[in-house]
């Protein structure tokens, strides 16, 4: 992704979310690459502590509108924390990750899964039965080995004792672009 692009994906996230919040409407540019099917999380960061992270993992919207809809629900509806007041928008970091199309995951035997992940680079789906979650490549952060990774994955999917067996793993990339970067 292009530097500029980030740069737009920020303001529409911020703009979007300052929309929600009483203020101005956000501008969508008309470039050809916004009106192109996306996926995006967004990430709201308030004092270095994650404020909010709503997104999805496949495009079937436009990545512009996706962004919009994804910063707005970040801010507002994320079950986690309450709901962003507007003097408190100044003070979060935004970041916004655009993500890659998934591809799946062979899992012959348990082994299988935690050698084909690279940590720092996959975000990863996982789908058990109607329950499904993700990491974005982010969480390897906190999460750096495979085994940890994919037991905490579990667990958030409502599914921590489910044998990996049955479930079906995805992973993806990102281009991630925060506001400190530009």
């Amino acid at each position: 992704m292009l530097p500029e692009h980030g740069a737009v994906l920020l303001h529409l996230a911020r703009g979007a979310i300052a929309e929600a919040l009483g203020g101005t409407g956000v501008d969508v540019p008309e470039a050809a690459w916004l009106h192109e099917p996306g996926a995006s999380f967004v990430t709201l960061m308030q004092a270095g502590e994650l404020r909010g992270c709503i997104g999805t993992v496949e495009a079937y919207r436009p990545l512009a509108l996706d962004v919009i809809l994804n910063a707005q629900a970040t801010a507002l509806q994320d079950y986690r924390f309450q709901p962003l007041r507007p003097e408190e928008l100044e003070a979060v970091d935004i970041e916004v990750s655009v993500l890659s199309r998934p591809a799946t995951l062979t899992v012959d035997t348990p082994s299988t899964i935690y050698d084909a992940l690279r940590p720092g680079v996959d975000g990863v789906i996982l789908q058990v039965g109607a329950r499904r979650a993700t990491f974005l490549p982010q969480v390897w952060a906190q999460l750096p080995d495979p085994r940890q990774f994919v037991a905490e994955l579990l667990r958030k999917a409502g599914a921590p004792d489910a044998p990996l067996s049955l479930c079906r793993f995805q992973r993806y990339t990102v281009d991630k672009l925060r506001e400190t970067d530009f």
